[in-house]
């Protein structure tokens, strides 16, 4: 056996009890296969760790970080450096999970070429895996531009956030049959456009099964029923983080935020106390300290 073939070897025997990357090609064949996957959102390196420990497949560092990280009432005044600086951390955390990079609004509406400059800086200061933009029909060309810069590009319809307020704020999209029929047209024409997944937010379940039924690629859906290819959440909704609002969608898996405040309240009282630290957590070497004053 060859040096090389013997570290191949070695290579397959170590991935077998891990988390393999997925790929483009991955997408198109677990549809194809109707084999189900998650993602989820992160913005640091820790928590991208974290979610690379685990079995989810793909991170989604998204606008929203504007309210989880930054504080901001919404996500339009997220810029392009702030997403930027929060996505390299993330794909340095998480080296065995697809990245997704948001891009912010007013990165990509005004024109094909701003868009596709944006979404080039994107790829090439982070090393993500794709970019992520909303709209329907309207964005087909800026679509076909970053697709056909060589770009992996995710689509977004139903409820998009950065242009909420024109859809009457935060609300179930595709609630009537015009409505719904315009959403899987949107879907089959993202598609078409190139488009390798499309995150769907915010519709009924029956909706989001006659998307996914209607097209070749992954419906990512984020409060859109059972019956999309793939379930989405914001991880400090799911964790139990963020307290300020719970959308109906959201269950959360775990009370982290409690965790995390029950610790911090703990670690004051013994400070207070003086029990913390302990001989455990000192350095209790003798050193014989003259006299200085």
């Amino acid at each position: 056996m060859t040096v090389n073939a013997g570290l191949n070897s070695r290579r397959r025997i170590w991935k077998m009890g891990n988390k393999k990357k997925m790929t483009v090609a991955d997408f198109r064949k677990y549809k194809a296969e109707g084999r189900k996957f998650s993602y989820v959102t992160a913005y640091d390196y820790t928590m991208a760790s974290i979610v690379n420990e685990s079995d989810v497949e793909v991170i989604l560092v998204g606008d929203s970080l504007g309210m989880t990280m930054l504080g901001y009432k919404g996500t339009e005044s997220v810029t392009m450096d702030d997403m930027i600086h929060h996505i390299k951390p993330v794909v340095k955390g998480a080296p065995d999970t697809w990245i997704v990079g948001d891009m912010p609004f007013g990165s990509y509406q005004i024109s094909d070429e701003q868009a596709v400059t944006n979404a080039v800086r994107m790829i090439k200061e982070t090393n993500c895996d794709c970019i992520k933009l909303e709209g329907g029909v309207e964005m087909l060309p800026r679509i076909k531009a970053i697709a056909g810069a060589g770009i992996n590009v995710m689509g977004h319809i139903g409820l998009t956030p950065q242009t909420s307020s024109s859809l009457g704020g935060f609300k179930v999209q595709g609630g009537t049959p015009e409505s719904a029929a315009k959403l899987i047209k949107d879907a089959i024409e993202l598609e078409k456009a190139g488009c390798f997944s499309i995150v769907l937010e915010c519709v009924p379940s029956v909706v989001g099964k006659a998307m996914s039924e209607a097209v070749k690629i992954p419906i990512l859906g984020i409060g859109a029923g059972p019956y999309v290819d793939c379930q989405v959440l914001v991880i400090h909704d799911l964790l139990g983080m963020y307290s300020d609002f719970k959308p109906k969608f959201v269950k959360q898996f775990a009370q982290v935020r409690k965790i995390m405040v029950e610790a911090l309240n703990q670690f004051n009282k013994e400070s207070i106390e003086g029990t913390f630290p302990s001989p455990e957590y000192s350095f209790n070497k003798e050193v014989e300290i003259p006299k200085l004053y």
